[in-house]
């Protein structure tokens, strides 16, 4: 797995991937039409954000790349890969509990706050990519 060097593309199984952290400065991409949405990508070194239809839908800090990212109204997957550990940061249903599984292990249960967001850490192990899973507790 590796950056996203077009910084956003539709994988043939109907997921996103996002995101380049070697860049040295920010790019950004709008307009990005998927599965009948709009999509806007920021990314770089420092941050990766990602945005559908105007609204906030992940980031992390510093940048990452995000492989088959999928959202369903039960959570989200994806697997994402960066140069230093990184805090990540999901917008999903406000007040509601959600399972939270890192390349396969228990993180445990964690809230969303009253706006929906969901923060969790990651930490890489010489580039290997991490395997994330939220799911609606």
């Amino acid at each position: 797995m590796a950056v996203v060097k077009e910084l956003i593309r539709s994988e043939k199984d109907g997921t996103l991937s996002f995101g380049d952290f070697t860049l040295d400065t920010k790019s950004k991409l709008s307009d990005f039409a998927h599965g009948g949405d709009m999509y806007k990508v920021k990314t770089f070194y420092e941050i990766t954000k990602l945005e559908r239809n105007g609204s906030f839908v992940y980031e992390s800090v510093p940048g990452t790349a995000v492989n088959n990212f999928e959202a369903a109204d039960d959570g989200v997957s994806f697997m994402v890969e960066g140069k230093e550990d990184a805090q990540i940061t999901l917008e999903l249903e406000e007040g509601a509990s959600y399972d939270i599984s890192i390349n396969g292990e228990d993180a445990g249960t964690m809230k969303t706050n009253m706006g929906g967001k969901l923060v969790l850490s990651v930490e890489f192990d010489g580039g290997k990519p991490v395997t994330v899973n939220v799911k609606k507790a």
